[in-house]
């Protein structure tokens, strides 16, 4: 029996509900990073594939499609700030979520790559997409566990 301590959520530790929640999550980020890549693609005439998700060595700042792999990949942070704030509810788990994203990202591209990433533009921007994610999840998260919960069901009145 799961017993409540004064919070708002369970106080015993679920890890089905935290496997959902990386699965739920990884699966809503690579969707909105693929429809951000095929939408910025679409409106300046590039075609996308795999390889702008998972080849470190398209992250570079030279052309334009190296660009707009960046765009994408902080755009995609902005998206999972709020994925954060729908699906883990938590501030105290956005940092948590946010790194695991961010590792499973590092895995899958050196497993895509067959080497391990090793520029410096693909390490700054995971680390700032991380760092970007993870705030702004947060500010979101605190936002929501710092609002002001009614005390009465009767109609508002102001004193």
């Amino acid at each position: 029996m799961k017993k409540l301590t004064g919070s708002f959520r369970y106080a015993q530790w679920d890890p089905w509900l935290i496997i959902s929640q990386i699965i739920s999550v990884q699966c809503m980020l690579y969707v909105t990073l693929g429809l951000t890549l095929v939408l910025l693609g679409t409106l300046v005439g590039d075609t996308r594939t795999l390889d702008h998700i998972f080849e470190y060595h398209e992250i570079q700042v030279r052309d334009f499609g190296g660009r707009m792999v960046i765009s994408s990949f902080v755009i995609n942070s902005l998206f999972g700030a709020v994925t954060l704030w729908y699906i883990v509810e938590r501030t105290k788990q956005c940092m948590d979520f946010s790194c695991t994203w961010h590792i499973f990202h590092l895995v899958i591209c050196w497993f895509y790559n067959g080497q391990f990433p090793t520029t410096f533009s693909w390490w700054a921007l995971n680390v700032a997409c991380a760092t970007l994610m993870c705030v702004c999840g947060e500010f979101l998260c605190l936002r929501t566990e710092l609002a002001a919960i009614p005390l009465s069901l009767g109609p508002k009145t102001d004193l």
